[in-house]
């Protein structure tokens, strides 16, 4: 059982189902991807995990009990609906943000200024939250998601509008927590931070659960079965007169292409095959430098498993309650 287990969980608003049947265990201390098309029900099983609305049936454990009111002071949660009051000092709001994560004032202010150190923005403590640029107020807000050490965090979309210089910087520190036993649920539709990041993920659409699991299994069952190979050729020639020729019942050839002194080729193995059989064929033909399987990317995989299971959803969850006078 993981930290946080979901049985059977369903949500309604009316009529609209945006959750069925979500039955999904999040392991301890490792970092798992919520995906899916917009409105599919991630932010809504984000929101029952947090309380903030509850299950219309179904149960959610943390730590193999109940959820309760009180688990949430081990959460941290960063909304992708973010906002600070702007004609408050930065210090002021992160300092009463803090405390109502529970830490004295105190606490708060030592473990601020630690923090604000560490990201370069000290200088910014006794400035106005309206004086802030867009990424600036995200380092504030996940500092004061994160500076409780929760047990539990929940990133909802937290890297947008960084630069490539501060998603690293984020990163860090999320593997960091994760390395120290925070457990991190990530909702992202960015394909390279999941591959990057996450150990497993669950797959959400049109409010049911597609799959879960390791990120390796998924990206080994669901993927493609391809390798690329590097061979030797004649320096002048183009890639087409280099390229090995398909071999029926074992390979095809889908693309060559010169990389400096050497050719590269993509193959898609035919079904039971073998990498022995594969490059025992292909040694008859080229000159082979290296050879190696293709792991497929998780774009792909998400494309595939989406449409598989009826494409995205036609209707968000906002799209419904505007639709019904915001119930």
């Amino acid at each position: 059982m993981g930290l946080i287990t979901c049985t059977n969980v369903v949500k309604k608003f009316g009529n609209f189902t945006a959750l069925d049947n979500i039955n999904l265990d999040i392991p301890e201390g490792k970092i798992f991807g919520f995906l899916g098309p917009n409105g599919a029900g991630k932010t809504t099983l984000i929101r029952i995990i947090n309380r903030i609305t509850l299950p219309t049936e179904g149960q959610v454990l943390f730590n193999g009990k109940e959820l309760r009111l009180n688990d949430i002071e081990k959460i941290g949660y960063l909304p992708e609906e973010r906002g600070l009051y702007k004609k408050m000092k930065v210090g002021e709001q992160a300092v009463y943000l803090a405390m109502l994560k529970g830490l004295s004032r105190g606490e708060a202010t030592r473990e601020l200024m630690k923090w604000f150190q560490k990201f370069g923005i000290q200088p910014w403590w006794n400035r106005k939250v309206e004086e802030l640029s867009k990424g600036m107020a995200q380092k504030i807000q996940f500092i004061t998601t994160v500076l409780h050490n929760p047990k539990l965090l929940i990133l909802d979309e937290p890297f947008s509008g960084f630069d490539p210089i501060n998603v690293n910087l984020i990163k860090d520190e999320i593997l960091r927590m994760k390395n120290e036993g925070c457990s991190i649920i990530l909702s992202t539709h960015n394909m390279e931070s999941v591959e990057e990041l996450c150990d497993e993920i669950a797959l959400i659409n049109k409010a049911k659960l597609v799959i879960s699991g390791s990120v390796d299994k998924i990206r080994s069952e669901y993927g493609h079965n391809r390798v690329e190979i590097l061979f030797s050729g004649e320096a002048a020639a183009d890639a087409e007169s280099q390229a090995p020729k398909d071999v029926e019942g074992l390979f095809t050839v889908l693309s060559t292409e010169k990389v400096k002194d050497e050719f590269r080729s993509v193959l898609e193995l035919a079904p039971g095959v073998t990498h022995n059989d594969v490059m025992g064929a292909l040694i008859k033909q080229v000159n082979l430098n290296s050879y190696q399987k293709l792991m497929p990317k998780m774009s792909e995989i998400f494309i595939k498993l989406v449409g598989e299971s009826g494409g995205a959803t036609s209707q968000s969850i906002d799209d419904y309650r505007k639709a019904h006078g915001g119930k």
